[in-house]
């Protein structure tokens, strides 16, 4: 009764992960399918503690059990409810660390158990095989996931040096010849070489994400994850736990649908992001040269101009999320509206430090859904848009992505904001964008800059929009 009991558990759980999945495709259902699918998981990890048996024993222990859970609980909540938005893409590859971390760690506890407690006719090769898998993606990712949580926060520089893609290859086929050399000789007393794979594995981790441009960490976030999701559907295999195999499965063929998509939202190949460090630093080509002059717009023309337009297009970048300015913008969106402006938002797939990172910062600030437009979508309604106000957005913006071959960003699909009868950009400066090019829309006669933080810059131009 109580097996069954715990197959309902896993059912439970493996249907509510697939239902809270389709709910997130929607931005309206999405924080209820991350609540559906938290429920399922907590069903799941409750039926594990307390009806799980293995040769009449439950697994005891509960002490330990609910310290770690009420600390890995706790820790989470804290560091959910103090992070601002602008440091939300290092959270969630750091949380996708320890997922990483977690699936490895079940590889060596498995490991150490398969072969202190077999003899060598015993050992199960398919067992040490999954196992092998899930310690080396699950190193990858974890290892991996830090040096891109580094990245983002600003504490980790990239780095590259001549042939380091040749290590990077050596590393990685040495580690799996290990690995293979485990599998098919099953060498119970040699266990030196299983923590050489690990080693091994985890400085590929390193090695793999550290020459990687901070232009292309969206992406990364994304493969990552995706390490991390088959690694977990190791640990389901190993175990033959539907619910963990499934949560992984899910896990591993959305990073890698999402990593696709982020790929062909900036024209270019895995390959090519994964070799050729794009956003590492300074780059050159016509783009990087500057480009002109620029024109500078007052507070009160900007909102006079925008007071009296029939339809804006606001385009926000990660310079509103580092302002924290979404509110504002929520409200100068209102009061625009008030005034019979139609107002709407144009997300760029890779705005941001990772994949959605606009719609999750414009979604807590309760703007409508209705509102935010896809780039494709964006881009057909720019002709006929009187207004479009750039919020901290750069690279996704940039005219050289269609006009120049010579710009590393040729070819990526922008917001053609360019289409619009007036446009103005709220920046700091005129310093380039996070790929480290300089934007030529910035120097077109329809352009106008409006210098400044993000916040105050809002919270003047609302002011003044307000006085009209």
């Amino acid at each position: 009764m109580e097996l069954n009991l715990l197959v309902l558990c896993y059912l439970i759980g493996s249907v509510t992960f697939i239902v809270g999945l389709k709910m997130l495709s929607n931005p309206a259902s999405a924080r209820n399918g991350n609540l559906v699918a938290a429920v399922g998981m907590f069903v799941a990890i409750l039926g594990t503690i307390f009806l799980y048996e293995e040769n009449g024993q439950k697994l005891g222990n509960y002490t330990w059990i609910f310290a770690a859970l009420f600390i890995g609980s706790v820790a989470g909540t804290l560091m959910a409810k103090r992070v601002q938005m602008t440091a939300m893409p290092e959270m969630v590859s750091l949380f996708n660390g320890m997922g990483g971390a977690c699936a490895a760690l079940i590889s060596v506890i498995e490991f150490r158990h398969l072969v202190h407690t077999s003899d060598a006719a015993s050992l199960d090769q398919t067992s040490l095989l999954i196992i092998m898998l899930g310690l080396i993606i699950g190193s990858v990712s974890f290892a991996g996931s830090v040096i891109a949580w580094g990245k983002l926060n600003g504490s980790i520089k990239d780095f590259a040096f001549k042939g380091q893609h040749i290590i990077n290859i050596i590393l990685l086929l040495l580690t799996l010849f290990i690995a293979a050399h485990i599998v098919i000789n099953l060498p119970i007393e040699l266990e030196l070489y299983f923590y050489a794979a690990v080693v091994l594995a985890l400085v590929y981790g390193i090695f793999f994400v550290l020459p990687i441009g901070g232009a292309d960490m969206p992406v990364v976030i994304s493969l990552l994850n995706s390490f991390t999701g088959v690694a977990a559907a190791c640990g389901g295999f190993l175990y033959d736990n539907k619910v963990m195999l499934t949560g992984g499965i899910l896990v591993g063929a959305a990073g890698t649908l999402l990593t696709i998509l982020m790929c062909k939202a900036m024209n270019r190949s895995l390959q090519n992001v994964l070799i050729g460090s794009f956003g590492g630093g300074a780059t050159t080509g016509g783009s990087a040269q500057t480009g002109g002059t620029y024109k500078e717009v007052t507070l009160s023309d900007a909102a006079v101009v925008m007071s009296y337009a029939n339809k804006v297009m606001i385009v926000p970048g990660y310079g509103l999320a580092v302002a924290q300015a979404q509110h504002v913008c929520h409200e100068l969106e209102k009061t625009l509206e008030a005034k019979g402006v139609e107002v709407k938002y144009a997300i760029h797939p890779v705005a941001g430090r990772m994949p959605g990172h606009m719609n999750v910062l414009l979604a807590e600030a309760d703007v409508s859904y209705e509102k935010l437009l896809e780039m494709e979508q964006a881009n057909e309604e720019f002709k006929n848009t009187d207004v479009v106000l750039i919020l901290g957005a750069n690279d996704v913006v940039n005219p050289a992505a269609k006009s120049d071959p010579s710009s590393p960003i040729y070819g990526m699909p922008i917001l053609e904001v360019e289409e619009a009868k007036h446009v103005i950009v709220n920046k700091r400066s005129m310093k380039p964008g996070y790929a480290g090019i300089e934007n030529q829309l910035f120097f077109q006669p329809k352009t106008s800059m409006l210098f400044g933080d993000a916040k105050k810059a809002l919270q003047d131009l609302l002011a003044e929009v307000r006085n009209l």
